[in-house]
């Protein structure tokens, strides 16, 4: 009797090991749902300002006299300072944790808002976007660190969340620059810099949790990898969602940057309105990407890819020979299934190289403004030389790079 009793029990503690190993497979601590949603609110604040630059390039460039080329160079030079510099920041504080480093990169985002607002031309428009571009390189690594570290094990939603409040700034941007800035003058750009306080002070906080759980942070970065690729095939791995980040971005820069001087050229909009179907559009960017992680949770990162990136393919083939009604319906379309992805390339690369967060984070966010502002200049050029419709019809193409999906290994399957 006393046997069988023993044997029971050590049947039921091993059931309820086991248990406790599902529920919590990776010794994840719990969900801290309230710094994941600063995360995504200070990324927000963050992109919303982004934004801010080229929602007021019609502005600039009648206020200044300058070419496509020069409006290209300016949004390069914002992208080669967020995203250049990114990289660095992460692999740094892999190594040596900064929880406050991402509060003064914010102080860099707040002059250049305030230099932008007084800037007198070509050059000083160039220094804002560069420190504006600073800025970004710094917080996007090391939020995206936290945001992964307060998210319990569901690596997905943290990204999405994160990843859908810097969509949701982007959208915003243009809506406020056509109530704020477009009506009184680009002076007005100063009251942005009240958002990068509120941005400050947020971040401080955020810092000040990430520096209670360093040592969290630092037991999670030393987990190994739990798939078996030889170093090989994660190369190739990194390098397939390298370009398939180009297709997105190179798309994606078409939008951002040129959306509305292609309204204006092709259905003779005036400006608010042309900035009213880029809101559209960056919204369905918004939506997309808070499904995107999520879903990739339950159904596998590569699916996600799959059907991101290659699914925008139609609606991006038709888009150059739509009228206004339906060119603001394949947008939409577009940016809500293109946008998906994101969160999806991060966590799994993340995945692929575990322990180097801030590493990949950077990376990755990097060759997002890196490829979105080489695509910006190069457009730009394009639109200089061959017209701004053109840029549509040459750009509709970039979606069927997705097919590259394909090589990509399944993680869960993955052997050597």
């Amino acid at each position: 009797m006393n046997a069988n009793s023993s044997g029971e029990a050590l049947a039921a503690a091993s059931a309820s090991s086991s248990s406790s190993a599902a529920a919590a497979p990776s010794g994840n601590s719990p969900l801290v749902l309230r710094i994941v949603l600063a995360a995504g609110f200070a990324h927000l604040i963050n992109d919303l300002i982004q934004a801010v630059l080229p929602s007021i390039y019609p502005m600039l460039k009648a206020n200044y006299g300058l070419s496509f080329t020069q409006v290209g160079l300016i949004t390069l030079t914002f992208q080669i300072t967020a995203s250049l510099i990114q990289p660095w920041i992460g692999m740094y504080t892999d190594k040596h944790p900064k929880p406050y480093l991402v509060s003064c990169g914010a102080v860099f985002t707040l002059i250049g808002v305030l230099l932008l607002a007084m800037a007198g031309g070509f050059y000083s428009c160039l220094l804002a976007a560069a420190l504006i571009g600073i800025g970004s390189s710094t917080f996007h690594p090391e939020a995206s660190r936290v945001a992964r570290l307060a998210s319990g094990g569901r690596f997905g939603f943290a990204q999405s969340t994160f990843q859908v409040g810097g969509n949701a700034g982007s959208a915003f941007g243009p809506l406020l620059a056509a109530a704020i800035v477009v009506p009184f003058g680009q002076g007005h750009v100063a009251w942005f810099g009240l958002l990068s306080v509120l941005a400050i002070v947020i971040l401080l906080r955020m810092s000040n949790w990430y520096s209670h759980h360093l040592a969290t942070s630092i037991k999670k970065a030393r987990a190994a990898a739990r798939h078996q690729l030889a170093p090989a095939a994660v190369r190739r791995a990194l390098i397939v969602l390298a370009l398939l980040v180009f297709s997105k971005y190179f798309y994606m820069s078409s939008f951002t940057s040129y959306f509305t001087f292609y309204l204006i050229d092709r259905f003779q909009l005036p400006v608010a309105d042309s900035q009213y179907l880029l809101f559209l559009f960056l919204g369905a960017v918004a939506v997309g990407t808070f499904f995107g992680g999520p879903i990739g949770d339950k159904l596998g990162r590569k699916t996600v890819i799959w059907f991101s990136i290659l699914g925008a393919a139609p609606f991006a083939l038709l888009l150059p020979y739509a009228n206004l009604f339906w060119t603001g319906v394949l947008s939409v379309c577009v940016g809500l299934i293109l946008s998906s992805a994101f969160s999806a390339i991060v966590v799994y690369a993340q995945e692929l190289i575990p322990g180097k967060v801030g590493l990949i984070s950077g990376v990755f966010f990097g060759l997002m403004f890196g490829f979105g502002g080489i695509g910006a200049a190069l457009l730009g050029h394009l639109a200089d030389l061959y017209g701004i419709r053109f840029v549509y019809g040459i750009c509709s193409f970039l979606p069927l790079v997705g097919l590259l999906t394909a090589l990509l290994p399944n993680l869960k399957e993955a052997r050597v």
